[in-house]
């Protein structure tokens, strides 16, 4: 075989892989932005039992093409509190089961019908929609489409390039330990590289519809291929935050104990499905055996995982704590968010309402006088945090926004700007007090000092009320607008104090001056404090109403 054939044979599979790739990133990518609020609402709602989880995991899987972003979507929720860790399991392992519907896709469609007499018109009509489509909504499903044409358009040329290798070429059968390891490595490696264990599973369904592979070879193909998407899930969580590894490890403990128990099984599987696929009816093709043999070893995985579930999820707790256990690292900000904008909202508004327990720590360590090593210690965290906040907001898909959160962003983003200020202002604040420190206070002077301290330390607990997760709650309660106005009343009384104790000598004007901007600050940085709250508040209750 010459130089040219062999490139003539090689061309359609490389290309075929190609369209594939692109088709389904395509079509992942229009689907994700088309369908994210429903991601949210579903996922938020059906998520009570382990049954609804997953169904909920499977279902948006199977509907938007991608178990990365119904994974993401999951651990964007268990960030923002919405999720428990152990809900979110049975998502993940839903969303396995999932991904299964990509081979009957291949198998029932793509490798039966004639692919030009349907491909090529989605791929035109989904280009005019996401060229002359108006709304956002629109010209994502015309993205979904066009790339739903391209994927079959590929699966056309990868049966086509196989075609012409079996005459000449026959892949190793999946007999045999070293044959089937073999197998399981080169579906593996096919996932790896090419970041998408549905073209895998593409390539191995079409190879054996060809008669390039035999049906126990290929099955030893998708057991590779279901152990190489946890090489993704491990590149995702690297820096990422304790609850993204963790679903991370779940992912990868899933699809090693499935695969390692498909493994052992797979003579006994494979004739269980010649058995299943006579008594459902179907034909006799190798890729619908495969089809179904890549759902009964991933419905399989679920089984095996009921049982340990409790006892995973209490493993995975107790793992990952580094991360949270440093303050100034982001607690819910996490790349893998940022591919479904309403997801990584939700976790922006989480750690901003993190950074205000911080700001108005500050503030109460300023009022309190605080020793100056903890102030800045504190101050530290929170521009750390806050320059995280900045980078999360930098590489957020503004384009991928719906009406609302696009609404919703610099409401947010003022809530972080109120933050900022108020921790600025504390340890302002807490500067110009110490500057001051060697004068005392004329007795009139420290008694109004006093009393406004006494009204800002007790506004400040109320607007630091803990919940589970260590953030703010966002409540406005008239208790608050009361305390605001009563150090606003304190503030007047301790500024007449200190310009009278200066004027008439009892009080350096150096020491009246920083007395002065001590006071300021701190009632300024109680104002922005409040402010916070107050938005947080709107926002939370736009959110409930908008549900």
């Amino acid at each position: 075989m010459s130089v040219l054939d062999v490139a003539a044979r090689l061309g359609p599979l490389l290309g075929g892989v190609g369209l594939f790739l692109l088709g389904m990133a395509m079509m992942t990518d229009g689907l994700k932005l088309a369908a994210g609020p429903a991601l949210e609402q579903i996922l938020a709602r059906s998520t009570r039992t382990r049954l609804h989880g997953l169904a909920s995991g499977a279902l948006i899987t199977a509907a938007v093409q991608s178990s990365s972003a119904v994974t993401v979507a999951a651990i964007g929720f268990v960030n923002a509190g919405l999720l428990s860790l152990s809900q979110a399991l049975w998502v993940l392992f839903g969303s396995n089961v999932g991904t299964t519907f990509t081979g009957w896709l291949v198998a029932l469609v793509g490798l039966r019908v004639k692919v030009d007499a349907f491909a090529l018109p989605l791929v035109g009509l989904g280009a005019m929609l996401k060229l002359f489509g108006r709304a956002p909504s629109l010209a994502a499903t015309g993205q979904a489409v066009a790339g739903f044409g391209m994927l079959f358009l590929g699966i056309g040329l990868l049966q086509q390039a196989f075609l012409g290798f079996a005459d000449d070429v026959r892949l190793p059968a999946g007999e045999g330990l070293l044959g089937v390891l073999a197998l399981v490595a080169i579906g593996a490696a096919l996932t790896v590289v090419m970041q998408a264990s549905a073209a895998s599973m593409a390539m191995a369904l079409t190879a054996a519809q060809s008669g390039l592979i035999d049906v126990q070879g290929a099955a030893a193909v998708v057991i590779g291929a279901n152990i190489g998407t946890t090489v993704t899930a491990l590149l995702a969580s690297v820096g990422a935050t304790p609850n993204a590894k963790r679903a991370a490890a779940a992912h990868v403990l899933f699809n090693v104990l499935t695969a390692a128990v498909a493994l052992a099984l797979l003579p006994w599987l494979v004739a269980a499905i010649g058995w299943a696929r006579e008594a459902l009816g179907l034909d006799r093709d190798p890729a619908a055996k495969l089809a179904l043999f890549h759902s009964i070893f991933n419905v399989l995985g679920v089984l095996l995982m009921w049982p340990l579930a409790g006892v995973l999820t209490r493993w995975l707790l107790a793992r990952f704590r580094t991360i949270e256990e440093d303050e100034a690292r982001p607690r819910y900000l996490d790349d893998n968010a940022l591919q479904v904008p309403v997801i990584a909202l939700d976790a922006l508004r989480r750690e901003v309402r993190r950074a205000g327990v911080i700001a108005v720590r500050l503030a109460r360590g300023a009022v309190g006088g605080a020793a100056p090593a903890v102030l800045a210690r504190d101050r530290a965290l929170h521009a750390a945090l806050a320059r995280a906040i900045e980078r999360f907001v930098e590489r957020l898909h503004r384009g991928a926004m719906t009406a609302d959160s696009s609404e919703r962003l610099p409401r947010i983003l003022r809530v972080e700007r109120y933050h900022e200020t108020c921790a600025e202002l504390a340890f302002e604040a807490a500067a110009a007090q110490a500057d001051a420190a060697a004068a005392a206070l004329p007795d009139a002077a420290a008694a109004a000092d006093a009393e406004f301290r006494r009204h800002a330390s007790a506004l400040l607990d109320a607007l630091a009320v803990p919940d589970e997760a260590g953030a703010q709650e966002p409540v406005v309660t008239p208790a608050i607008d009361r305390l605001l106005e009563a150090t606003e009343n304190a503030y007047q009384p301790l500024k007449a104090a200190l310009l009278a104790a200066g004027a008439d000598g009892r009080l350096p004007l150096s020491a009246m001056d920083a007395r002065l901007r001590a006071a300021s600050a701190l009632r300024r940085a109680l104002q922005q404090a409040v402010k916070a709250v107050r938005l947080d508040a709107d926002i939370a209750a736009d959110s409930h109403h908008a549900e």
